[in-house]
């Protein structure tokens, strides 16, 4: 990551002081460090925590819906974002719906936030990974789109408060994933997004499958291009050659999905 270094090197530019350049490199680098540290730990994170109970999900879909309807309307963007925070954290059909309808019972005007966040924060006492697992799922989906409203960030405060999640903390929160927008939006950003969707070309699946149906495509796809599939049609060495490559890019395409998706 490198967009600390560079926003850190144009602010020390800006005083015309070399040597706040430099100090603006410095910060920066600093702030990469962080950043990719701090991701890799919520990826470790994701892959740990198991799979997350009904009591928690439900009350995170019913915030993220809250949230996103407190400025009046939900974007496409943040209707988008909660449908990946569903394949992110292994939704199945079923339970995609469930969070769909509890999305919409959050929407209410009248939905108690306080009382579900403190229930919640009974719920997992003693898991604090869970609690800054919810307010950086809920952030994603309320930064999906362009402007955070005052009203959202006041919301937001109140979970924070709760939690006990002071604000030096959500600012950090809210940096990265900023930063990981800006990431997906730049031209690595652009070549990642290209390869993610050739993993899911390759499973001939789409983005919107759920966890199970990747599974079950891969399966699928390694069943019908193994090269044992093929061992009793005598093939020859150019068709063993080419099943071999197939395997190997279906397995690859898997392993990226596995790894974003957090697939246990």
């Amino acid at each position: 990551m490198y967009w600390g270094k560079i926003i850190g090197a144009l602010a020390g530019a800006a005083t015309l002081k070399p040597w706040f350049v430099l100090l603006g490199l410095g910060l920066g680098h600093w702030f990469d460090v962080r950043f990719a540290a701090g991701y890799r730990q919520f990826e470790q994170q994701g892959a740990s925590i198991g799979r997350l109970p009904e009591e928690y999900v439900r009350p995170l879909f019913q915030t993220i819906g809250h949230l996103a309807k407190s400025d009046g309307r939900v974007s496409e963007e943040e209707i988008r974002a909660a449908r990946a925070v569903m394949h992110r954290i292994g939704l199945g059909p079923a339970q995609v719906r469930n969070a769909i309808n509890w999305f919409d019972e959050g929407k209410h005007p009248a939905f108690p936030l306080r009382q579900t966040v403190r229930h919640l924060r009974r719920v997992a006492a003693r898991r604090a990974e869970l609690r800054q697992l919810f307010v950086r799922l809920v952030l994603e989906v309320v930064l999906a789109k362009n402007r955070l409203g005052q009203k959202e960030r006041e919301l937001i405060w109140v979970i924070c408060t709760e939690f006990g999640i002071g604000r030096v903390e959500l600012a950090q929160l809210e940096t990265m994933i900023r930063a990981q927008k800006g990431f997906r939006h730049s031209p690595a950003g652009d070549r990642d997004t290209r390869r993610l969707r050739k993993a899911y070309a390759t499973l001939g699946i789409d983005e919107s499958a759920t966890n199970d149906e990747v599974i079950k495509a891969y399966r699928r796809a390694m069943n019908k291009n193994h090269p044992d599939k093929i061992a009793g049609d005598n093939p020859g060495q150019a068709a063993i050659a080419a099943a071999e490559n197939r395997t190997r890019e279906i397995r690859a395409a898997y392993e990226m999905l596995k790894s974003r998706r957090s697939i246990r």
